[in-house]
């Protein structure tokens, strides 16, 4: 029987196309075999040997790692296909290279997110994180995967390759400025414990003040109080000024520091009715004694003009030093401080200056109102008050005194 070339050619074009499916079949079924028998395996060795299967990426180093078997069966059994040319087997070849090598990296950065999420379970993760250096690492990673995968397709030495990367180092580290300039600042923030996750930042250039969410290798992330998320620049953390309010949440106290502006008409001496009221409260008596004692010794040998008496801002001004003194959430350990400052257009400021025991937001405020609600409130036992520019009924009140008086 004779047969042509275009018989030849079409039976050699069937026994290759078959040897194509057979080996697409082949590689399938090893897929399916191993993804869905072998790692059923390992998975219920984990849980019999009670592994902890709260890691997110864990399943996918199996996976990818389960991508090499058929890679490496298609890569051998392409050989076995019948008229495939050379070309066509070597391009194959390099191309399943190519894969087996990046499956190996997509392995290992699955791998190292492991390592991250297992260390941020321990409690010196919040001093010391080590995301930032975790991506660097995966990015070398990457790299190198990058050059070998080229080096395979090419079917070249990656040294060659290596050896030309010297002519692109201005190109890379123009490409790689922010990865640098962030893999600088990671480690001189986490070296000179700067930040922490957690810790309370403000930044008002960028309008973030909130608590630290997350510290990534080019970011951080703030939560602001209002709910939203703002993302810094890691770099910026350094070559800025921000404000860092975890100091205060470890010393146990947060400061008050707010001035009461008294009316400079109403500050005068005290008259003997006032004196004898005011002493009825305990909390002034010792003033009172120690201040009765200190006058008289002055006005001893001295004129009338020159007679010293008690002041009603200068007892009200003592009467804060002891309430503070005795207000149970005042951390009595810190500074604590009732003083004048220089008188204004707008009053005398009187300045509480002290400390709360309470660092917790809601806590604290509800503390400071406190206080300035009782010491707003009691100015009037001391003939005193607060100055405040008048408003519309004030006038309305004295146009009625005025007509009042002229009747």
């Amino acid at each position: 029987m004779e047969f042509t070339l275009s018989d030849l050619g079409l039976s050699q074009l069937a026994e290759t196309l078959i040897g194509l499916a057979l080996l697409a079949l082949g590689a399938a079924a090893i897929s399916a075999l191993v993804r869905h028998v072998l790692l059923r395996i390992l998975w219920r060795y984990f849980d019999r040997v009670s592994f902890d299967d709260d890691l997110p990426s864990l399943p996918s180093v199996f996976q990818r790692l389960a991508t090499i078997v058929p890679t490496l069966f298609v890569e051998h059994g392409v050989r076995l296909v019948p008229h495939l040319s050379t070309e066509v087997e070597s391009v194959t070849g390099n191309v399943c290279t190519a894969i087996v090598v990046l499956s190996f990296a997509r392995a290992t950065s699955a791998g190292l997110s492991i390592v991250n999420e297992l260390y941020r379970r321990r409690p010196e993760s919040r001093l010391r994180p080590i995301k930032g250096y975790v991506q660097v690492v995966k990015i070398i990673v990457y790299l190198g995967a990058v050059i070998l995968m080229i080096a395979a397709l090419m079917e070249q030495s990656p040294l060659l390759l290596l050896s030309g990367l010297g002519a692109m180092a201005a190109v890379l580290m123009l490409v790689f400025k922010d990865t640098i300039l962030s893999l600088v600042a990671s480690v001189q923030l986490a070296s000179n414990d700067m930040i922490r996750v957690g810790d309370w930042i403000e930044m008002q250039q960028l309008n973030a003040d909130g608590d630290v969410i997350d510290i990534a290798l080019h970011t951080v992330k703030v939560q602001n109080w209002d709910q939203t998320i703002t993302t810094i620049p890691t770099h910026r953390l350094i070559s800025e000024s921000f404000r860092n309010w975890r100091g205060m949440q470890e010393s146990g106290g947060r400061r008050i520091q707010r001035a009461l502006p008294i009316d400079q008409n109403c500050v005068g001496y005290l008259t003997a009715d006032q004196i004898e009221r005011l002493e009825a409260r305990g909390a002034l008596k010792p003033y009172l004694e120690a201040k009765r004692r200190e006058i008289a010794a002055w006005n001893k040998d001295r004129s009338e003009p020159e007679h010293r008496r008690l002041t009603n801002i200068g007892t009200y001004r003592a009467y804060c030093e002891a309430y503070l003194r005795d207000h149970p959430l005042v951390a009595q350990n810190m500074l604590r401080l009732v003083r004048q400052r220089d008188p204004t257009p707008e009053g005398l400021p009187l300045e509480i200056y002290c400390f709360i025991a309470r660092t917790g937001f809601v806590e604290y405020e509800a503390a400071q109102a406190d206080i300035f609600d009782h010491l707003i409130a009691i100015l009037p036992e001391f003939g005193l008050r607060l100055f405040q520019h008048p408003a519309g009924s004030d006038f309305a009140r004295a146009l009625s005194r005025a007509n009042t008086d002229l009747r």
